[in-house]
This record gives C-alpha cells, sequence and structure tokens, in this order.
C-alpha cells in the first residue's frame, strides 16, 4: 500500500539550498560542502554499491544485527508503532525490523525522491498491508509527517550510522528535532559506527574499485551540471584521512594541480594540493554514544553489538 507526500523542502534541478551551500561552501578559506549534496540518483545508485564492497563493514555488520536480534526488537519495541525512517534510501535493511515488529505504518523519508519513490515500491509490494508513505524531504529542516500517522506511537529509524556525519553539535540538534518530531512517547533504533584500526577504518571510504572515490567526484558532476558549473573534474582526487584528534574519517576532493573554475557565475580558484572537505564520518565509542542521545534528549535503553565490536544497534526512549 504506497501513498506519497513530497516536503515543501523537495530538491529539485537548481535547488536554491544546493546552490547556497555550494557557493558558501567554496567561498570559505577552508573550502567543505555538506554530505547530503552527495545523493542525487547518481550518487545514491553509487552509494548502494558502496555497501556491497567488501572493504564497507558497516552494512553487512548493522544487517546481520537486524536479522540476528528481531525477537529482541520485538519485546523492546512492541507492536503497531510508526516507524519514520530518516535517510532511507535504498530500504534494504529495512524489512528485517519491519517483520520484526509488526509496525502499524512506514515513513520513509529521503532527499532524492526518484530514488525514494522507487524503493518504496518495493517494500510495498513486500508488504502488502502496510501503509507506506514515502516523504521526499531533508531530514536535517523542517517536516511534516503524514496525517496518516497522527495518534500512532512511533519509533524513529536511523541505521548506518548517518549520525556520524553531523559535527557532534549538530548531532545533538538533530536528535533533539527527532525527539520532537516523533513525540514524547516515541522510541529511536539507531545505529552508531565504533571506533577500531585506523587502516581498517581508511579502506571502507578509499576501497580498491574506486566506487567510493566515483561516489566523492560525483558531487562535482552533480555541481556542473546542475549549478552551471565548469568545476574540472579530471583535476582532483579523492582522498580518504582519519583525524583522530576528533574520532573521524574525512573525506576530500584534493586539486591534482592548480584550479579556476565558475559555479553559478562565481569565480574559485584552488592551488595544488588544496581540497574541498565532503564528509566526515565520526565513530563513537559506547560511553560517547549514550552521552550524544541523552544530550539529545533520549535515553538508552539497550544496545546490540557484533562479536568484534566493529558497529553497534542502540535502542533509546524520549526522555
Amino acid at each position: 500500500m504506497l501513498l506519497t507526500q513530497d516536503a515543501p523542502t523537495a530538491t529539485r534541478p537548481a535547488d536554491p539550498a544546493f546552490l547556497r551551500d555550494i557557493v558558501q561552501g567554496l567561498s570559505a578559506a577552508r573550502k567543505a560542502t555538506p554530505p547530503i549534496w552527495f545523493y542525487d540518483r547518481r550518487g545514491s545508485e553509487l552509494f548502494e554499491d558502496i555497501t556491497n564492497l567488501p572493504e564497507y563493514y558497516p552494512t553487512r555488520t548493522e544487517t546481520a544485527l537486524l536479522q540476528r536480534h528481531g525477537a529482541d526488537f520485538a519485546r523492546a519495541i512492541g507492536r503497531g508503532r510508526a516507524v519514520v525512517e530518516f535517510g532511507a534510501g535504498s530500504a534494504r535493511k529495512t524489512p528485517h525490523l519491519l517483520r520484526a515488529i509488526d509496525p502499524a505504518a512506514y515513513v520513509p523519508i529521503d532527499i532524492s525522491g526518484d530514488f525514494l519513490r522507487a524503493s518504496s515500491s518495493v517494500l510495498a509490494r513486500s508488504f502488502p498491508a502496510l501503509p507506506v508513505l514515502p516523504l521526499v524531504g531533508d531530514f536535517n529542516g523542517p517536516l511534516t509527517l503524514p496525517a496518516q500517522v497522527d495518534g500512532l506511537p512511533r519509533l524513529g529509524f536511523f541505521p548506518g550510522s548517518t549520525i556520524g556525519n553531523m559535527e557532534p553539535s549538530a548531532a545533538v540538534d538533530l536528535l533533539r528535532a527527532m525527539r520532537d518530531l516523533l513525540g514524547d512517547d516515541a522510541m529511536l533504533l539507531i545505529g552508531m559506527d565504533r571506533i577500531k584500526d585506523r587502516d581498517r577504518l581508511i579502506a571502507a571510504y578509499d576501497d580498491a574499485q574506486g566506487v567510493t572515490a566515483a561516489f566523492n567526484l560525483n558531487l562535482a558532476k552533480r555541481i556542473n551540471r546542475e549549478l552551471e558549473g565548469d568545476l574540472p573534474v579530471d583535476g582532483l582526487a579523492h582522498r580518504a584521512i582519519w583525524n583522530d584528534d576528533k574520532a573521524r574519517v574525512e573525506m576530500h576532493l584534493e586539486a591534482i594541480r592548480p584550479l579556476h573554475f565558475h559555479v553559478a557565475g562565481h569565480c574559485f580558484t584552488m592551488a595544488a594540493g588544496e581540497t574541498i572537505h565532503t564528509e566526515s564520518s565520526h565513530k563513537y565509542g559506547p560511553r560517547d554514544a549514550r552521552l550524544l542521545l541523552r544530550a539529545g534528549g533520549w535515553n538508552p535503553v539497550e544496545e546490540w553489538t557484533d562479536a568484534e565490536g566493529l558497529f553497534s544497534l542502540m535502542l533509546a526512549r524520549a526522555s
């Protein structure tokens, strides 16, 4: 049962927010762009390819946790909640949760409308009795949930350690916004990547096949296509580094020669070796994760992790 609703902030070609963020980011002394703009249709497809790479442990580890602990979720969460998934993408992991807790409705939220509607159609066919209500929008901004879930208790689902893409202060703000959106009796099931060996972390963001590099460079292609840019894609290289002080992997686009280019009528230059910081992926220890949740208005209830301690799923209740 598939019903659709577009948020007022649905992304379109030459979206004003995209234009603003890119021009501001490229104008900064240290160039940086928000990772949300990776996810046009091609970027979403490339990210799905990344999740299948042998180096990329988070997806298969989290999926295994969702498969293994269905009975635990059913006990701790109960039946009849509306599941609201933030940044749903392909919703590939979601069926494991839906089968376990028998929800009353499912609301996937994603900024890539075409990709979201396609994945929602697939899921609706798998769960024909479940109202599937895709919502196109940026979960970092204001959202209004479909009227069909009014009055239902809600479970936020935020897998993939997407929370790690945000600075800790922004992560706390997002958790508070989720708390307000989902309501006083809400619960949240969230995936968080753990701190681990540096080489394993770098490999997950700089794979041997170059898929992550293509994902990163696709941002430059999108800028050129949608913002009348002439950014020389062949003058950029993908870089992944571990920032130990901030406990995060950083992705950058590095200029391999001096660059001069335009975006939406604005002129920019980059010296050789200068970078555009395109993504951070913060990693959390168990205590850090609990502290983050509490700061965001959620009380941790239970936690599940794999035998190696690579990744954790945490269940929290609105405080």
